[in-house]
């Protein structure tokens, strides 16, 4: 019997531990390249290619240059998953 306790005793401290450890804090610089990711890579799902020049505004819309059908465009993300170009 002293040998479960002690095992769930080792594995409690362990879990223990591991939720203990501290994360490392994730910098804006680090959001923006995974935003940029993910809104190039919806953009690139509806056809656009030569994605470029992504840039995050105040306004929360991602703005930037690519192609569609091998024509230059300047693409809007809205916040809400919408993708528009001009």
């Amino acid at each position: 019997m002293k040998r479960g306790v002690l095992l769930f005793a080792v594995v409690a401290m362990s879990a223990s531990a591991s939720a203990q450890t501290p994360q490392t804090p994730t910098t804006r610089s680090q959001t923006s390249a995974a935003g940029a990711a993910g809104v190039a890579a919806r953009m690139q799902a509806l056809g656009y290619t030569e994605i470029h020049n992504l840039h995050h505004g105040p306004d929360g819309k991602w703005v930037g240059d690519a192609q569609r059908n091998g024509v230059p465009v300047t693409v809007t993300a809205e916040p809400q998953g919408g993708i528009t170009a001009r």
